[in-house]
């Protein structure tokens, strides 16, 4: 699948900083830091791999749809575009 370079870039920087906030959020554990703290950088975290994911979709999915499919579907189906949408709500 080829996505737009920029989209590349986007989402490899959102992935590189939900990676250190995991870092961290091990680093509190190990440190015995409150449980809220832990749950909102948990949060953010969770927050930063999905808007990766949203961002891939947005720049690439009518592409990863068709390839999936062995190049031959003409227009991606309204529902398989929805399923794959659906997984990263």
């Amino acid at each position: 699948m080829q996505l737009d370079e920029t989209a590349i870039v986007d989402v490899l920087k959102r992935l590189r900083r939900a990676e250190g906030q995991i870092h961290g959020v091990i680093g509190m554990l190990e440190d015995g830091r409150d449980c809220a703290d832990v749950v909102t950088q948990l949060a953010a975290v969770s927050r930063a791999v999905d808007r990766a994911g949203f961002r891939l979709i947005a720049s690439g999915l009518q592409q990863c749809v068709t390839e999936r499919g062995g190049g031959t579907v003409p227009s991606a189906d309204e529902e398989r575009l929805e399923k794959l949408f659906l997984s990263l709500a």
